[in-house]
């Protein structure tokens, strides 16, 4: 990214406008101030991304699209969270002092405006670190994080969803846990991770530890098979790319839909959407199953005509494929059953959704992801979110 020597003069515009605002009404008139001075600074010190994208939620705030605690948030983690990134050295440490600063900064402008919701705040700076490395070094990347995180805390401070302080520590130290050790075992890259950890903490918080062990079960036993005859796999070009690394990309397509499911189940405590939960992360890991055990299973055959197609064509399927596919999905419900998250009827919803959500996936890669309608991401995440939809039904029906 392009060094934008006006980050500085950022810092303390972002300063002097979180102390003040509370005292500047109307909105629009610290807006227009703020949009003034990034004007200058746009012109002065040529900080193009910077001043943009303050000027952009300032604007926001102004019309009374966000309210003052995100705006004046979202300017603590992205601007004095780039600052001490850019102070404390680039790279993988770099996101020591950026956590550090961002999340403090954070919580103390919350304490200053006197709101309590420290959910808002946590989102807030675990989807900036995660756009920051999922984004590289991409000129634009200050203003497409200050919008990612000004929109994500915007949805949290709507839900309005109160959790226990401990509570909210515990799942902060679990998910950076598993984040640490999925690191060290390179499983996922940085975004990756922290991609999955804003998505363990969104589960421990809106249903319980429960249901992230279950997720991780997932998560175990795709980097798992993965693995499986790797050698074999690379030989044949059919590996997963960066050698089984996932990214950001990956993380969500995948486990998207489920924590979606967690996040209405928070909200309304309805079984309902255990179910599809279940399904939907039944569906991961019997598709990750499918594709990784399927490819070694001989020619596969493409799901909409059964004609031989090469290994690794989009929609191919194999016996063995599907059989490890059911398996995975079995053993997930088996887990949530033994967690005591399912009884045995959600057990058989778990297993079926898996082998719907699989042969979904595999539909739309033959007839559209083959076309280049959707990516290997799209497809995986509408697999999911159909499952968690056949999931959910089928437990009305059944229960």
């Amino acid at each position: 990214m392009e060094k934008e020597p006006g980050l500085l003069a950022a810092s303390l515009l972002a300063l002097v406008c979180i102390l003040i605002a509370p005292y500047i009404t109307p909105a629009w008139l610290l807006s227009l101030f703020v949009i003034l001075i990034c004007a200058l600074l746009f012109v002065v010190k040529k900080s193009v991304y910077t001043s943009l994208s303050i000027a952009v939620i300032a604007a926001l705030y102004g019309v009374g699209l966000i309210p003052l605690v995100v705006f004046s948030t979202t300017f603590a983690i992205i601007i004095l969270g780039e600052a001490a990134y850019r102070i404390g050295g680039k790279g993988p440490k770099g996101y020591i002092p950026f956590t550090i600063v961002a999340s403090a900064s954070a919580f103390l402008v919350m304490l200053y405006y006197g709101y309590n919701e420290p959910l808002v705040a946590v989102t807030g700076v675990v989807v900036a670190m995660t756009l920051h490395s999922a984004l590289g070094e991409r000129n634009d990347k200050v203003f497409i994080e200050t919008l990612g995180v000004a929109m994500t805390m915007l949805l949290f401070y709507e839900i309005d969803f109160y959790v226990n302080f401990t509570l909210l520590v515990t799942a902060l130290i679990i998910a950076f846990a598993f984040g640490y050790f999925s690191y060290r075992m390179k499983a996922a890259d940085l975004s990756g991770i922290f991609a999955a950890i804003l998505l363990g903490i969104l589960l421990i918080v809106f249903a319980d530890v429960r249901w992230f062990l279950i997720m991780l079960a997932f998560f175990i036993m795709g980097s798992a098979m993965t693995r499986y005859r790797f050698d074999a796999k690379m030989a044949m070009g059919v590996a997963e790319g960066h050698g089984g690394v996932r990214g950001y990309f990956n993380v969500f397509a995948n486990g998207l839909a489920g924590v979606a499911a967690a996040v209405l189940f928070g909200i309304t405590g309805d079984p309902v959407f255990t179910a599809f939960y279940l399904g939907s992360v039944g569906c991961a890991t019997a598709d990750t199953l499918a594709s990784e055990v399927g490819v070694t299973g001989g020619t596969p055959r493409l799901i909409t005509t059964l004609k031989q197609v090469p290994c690794g064509t989009n929609g191919g399927v194999t016996l063995k494929g599907e059989v490890a596919g059911t398996t995975g999905a079995f053993v997930l419900g088996m887990c949530a059953y033994l967690l005591g998250v399912a009884d045995l009827t959600l057990l058989l919803i778990t297993t079926l959704g898996g082998f719907v959500g699989t042969n979904v996936d595999s539909l739309v890669g033959a007839l559209w992801e083959n076309k280049g309608v959707f990516g290997n991401a799209g497809t995986n995440f509408l697999a999911t979110l159909i499952a968690g939809l056949f999931a959910m039904g089928a437990y009305l029906l059944l229960v």
